[in-house]
């Protein structure tokens, strides 16, 4: 067994918009669990293959809690780690994580979703006819791929849309790798303060939404609803957003790809799964803090060491996708991929975001048959330094 000190950072530069660093392919072939210091400092291990980062999401000695850090944070690594802000419950373990996840399953159930699907194409619509109107190049970002999912993710939680642009703000700060403990602070505290001042307003006037739904079980207090609310409300369109929007570069930049999509409609069920198996947004991977000693494939992981699984690199590995992983195939057969995770934490919401997707691909293909990027794609601005990868704007005309 091997207890080595990290050697190494973890992998950030891309050779390609599309693709996750080159690295991890020799890490998942020649070294890979391998000790690793993070781009906020922290030091752990970096799993890269799909079955050990499967094996560490659903194994419980591996915990969802976990300090957030940012570049620049002096908190001591090794120190206890503080309780979780209440209602997140992504950064709880089980009974506790259990108790919100079972308040929030039948919001987001495969049935439900589809039943959404018709208000999701009208919102699609919408945002497509007012872009149609735009004269000349148009950020796709800022005219499409962010707005559909806002809109929805407001109308499920019953947040005014109006006021996108606060926590839309806070949200992309959040996400930021590179935000310093005080923005990530200010962030978080303007956040938080919104969906309370918001959910004690739908407690004297419960509507027809989630968070009044929430608010009607009486299992929840005003902070932990405000938690939730915070964790849906950036969950649902950050993500989401980013992968409409990325998606459709790298459908512009593989034109037998698109052109196999345009000519087949059908495909797209097998478009989505493969554009978020091949694109895999959430680029730093998920990580999980070791609450025993745990061998993993000859690696002593001592407890309290970090590590990270890398979703981007697991949903590369010649060992799972075994026909030409490196290459997007919008004909590929469906196999179960990582970009959601894996075990009782995988998304919450990814059945919605798997109809959103694929209203907005189809629509946005159909209505702008001619549809190309306005700037050689190496302009495009990419998110490098984000949680959640993607571009920043994109402009496109037709």
């Amino acid at each position: 067994m091997t207890n080595s000190q990290p050697t190494r950072t973890q992998p950030t530069v891309r050779s390609c918009p599309f693709d996750p660093p080159e690295e991890y392919r020799t890490l998942r072939e020649q070294d890979p669990i391998t000790p690793m210091t993070f781009p906020d400092g922290s030091t752990g291990w970096l799993v890269t293959r799909y079955e050990d980062v499967r094996t560490v999401l659903a194994d419980p000695r591996f915990s969802s809690k976990r300090r957030i850090m940012r570049a620049g944070d002096p908190a001591a690594q090794g120190a206890p780690v503080p309780p979780p802000p209440p209602g997140m419950f992504i950064m709880m373990d089980a009974p506790e994580h259990t108790r919100f996840r079972r308040l929030l399953t039948g919001q987001f159930t495969v049935r439900r979703m589809r039943q959404l699907a018709p208000a999701v194409e009208r919102v699609v619509d919408e945002q497509l006819d007012a872009m149609a109107k735009a004269e000349g190049p148009v950020d796709l970002v800022q005219a499409f791929a962010l707005p559909v999912p806002s809109l929805v993710i407001c109308e499920l939680l019953g947040v005014p849309y109006a006021d996108r642009e606060e926590f839309q703000r806070n949200s992309a700060t959040i996400v930021r790798l590179d935000a310093s403990a005080e923005e990530l602070q200010q962030a978080q505290k303007a956040m938080r303060g919104y969906l309370h001042q918001l959910v004690v307003a739908k407690r004297a006037n419960p509507t027809d939404d989630i968070l009044s739904d929430l608010v009607r079980s009486g299992e929840l207090t005003d902070e932990e609803l405000a938690g939730v609310g915070v964790l849906l409300l950036i969950a649902g369109h950050e993500t989401t957003a980013n992968m409409i929007a990325l998606s459709t570069m790298c459908l512009l930049r593989n034109p037998e790809q698109l052109e196999a999509l345009r000519a087949d409609p059908s495909l797209m069920d097998r478009a989505v799964e493969e554009l978020l198996r091949y694109l895999t947004v959430v680029q730093f991977g998920v990580r999980r803090t070791a609450l025993e000693d745990v061998e993993l494939h000859g690696h002593q992981i001592k407890a309290g060491s970090l590590v990270v699984a890398s979703l981007a690199s697991g949903n590369r590995d010649t060992a799972r996708f075994t026909d030409a992983p490196e290459q997007l195939d919008v004909g590929r057969p469906y196999s179960p991929h990582l970009a959601f995770g894996h075990g009782i934490h995988q998304c919450l919401g990814q059945q919605l975001a798997r109809v959103e997707m694929k209203a907005a691909l189809s629509a946005l293909l159909e209505r702008f048959p001619t549809l190309r990027l306005a700037l050689p794609v190496e302009q495009v601005p990419m998110r490098d330094n984000m949680l959640v990868y993607g571009v920043h704007e994109l402009p496109v005309t037709w």
